[in-house]
């Protein structure tokens, strides 16, 4: 799944290629891809509308039109693709946007979990999915005095909890490893057991891990790539995330695969160990 600097990748892809385009009409081929409004109303409200930017907040991409907000969720393997409006249409193509200049915008997903959601101008904040967000994952927004006083208040574990995105928005399964790897925190430690010290570091992971991440392009795993066709390299900095087997950076340890809360997990025992 895309996590935040994939996303943000895209967003930046997206603004290179399709800023000030005019839609001439759009074209689905597979209607569950369309959240709201119905398809015909969709396809007709678009038509003429002008895209003045794309902003992200967490893993959603929202495009402002001239009167309408869309939010786009890539899910597990949604992308987009531009192109000119003759080139061959690929499999699994599913949401076509031809501009005026005939050139296009192509949603392509494989498992098709991704969705696409038209909104009245300026209201995406108010989206169900983007409601719950918590802050982003930067120092201007992700303040450590609130995230101390949340992290006390839960008992879960706190990989799971980091996942929920009411934290800290953007962190998926790839980065909460490789933040938890940085701050030398067991993927299970209850939250509210970690001291003011591990929090401070864990803070400061969270935030560099999905900075340096978003300045690599993002991770390529599996099909993963942006909206210029060009795969992240982030995953040549990994530490612990498909490491399984090989040694630990920081001790020489054997990295570990396990799963916690049904999710696959990367750590190192010995670096990151449980404590009371």
């Amino acid at each position: 799944m895309p996590e935040l600097p994939e996303v943000e990748t895209v967003r930046k892809g997206l603004e290179q290629l399709v800023l000030g385009k005019t839609v001439d009409h759009v074209i689905v081929s597979w209607n569950r891809i369309i959240e709201s409004p119905d398809i015909e109303e969709f396809k007709h409200q678009l038509i003429g509308e002008t895209l003045h930017s794309v902003s992200r907040r967490g893993k959603y991409l929202i495009f402002h039109w001239t009167h309408f907000d869309m939010v786009s969720h890539l899910r597990m393997e949604g992308k987009f693709d531009y192109c000119d409006a003759d080139d061959v249409v690929t499999k699994h193509t599913h949401v076509r946007f031809v501009f005026t200049d005939q050139s296009e915008l192509r949603y392509l997903d494989v498992r098709k979990f991704g969705r696409l959601t038209l909104l009245p101008k300026d209201t995406a904040e108010n989206y169900k999915g983007i409601k719950k967000l918590g802050p982003e994952p930067t120092n201007e927004m992700f303040k450590l005095e609130d995230f101390v006083a949340k992290l006390k208040k839960h008992k879960k574990a706190i990989k799971p909890l980091l996942l929920e995105q009411t934290l800290v928005t953007g962190l998926g399964n790839i980065y909460v490893d490789e933040a938890l790897f940085m701050a030398r925190i067991h993927p299970e430690q209850p939250a509210n057991t970690l001291t003011l010290a591990e929090i401070e570091v864990l803070h400061q992971s969270i935030i560099e891990c999905l900075q340096k991440a978003v300045d690599a392009g993002g991770t390529t795993i599996r099909s993963y790539k942006n909206a210029l066709g060009e795969a992240g390299t982030f995953q040549v900095n990994l530490q612990v995330y498909g490491r399984n087997g090989e040694q630990c950076p920081n001790c020489g340890n054997e990295i570990a695969k396990i799963k916690v809360a049904q999710r696959g997990t990367h750590l190192c025992s010995i670096c990151q160990r449980l404590h009371d």
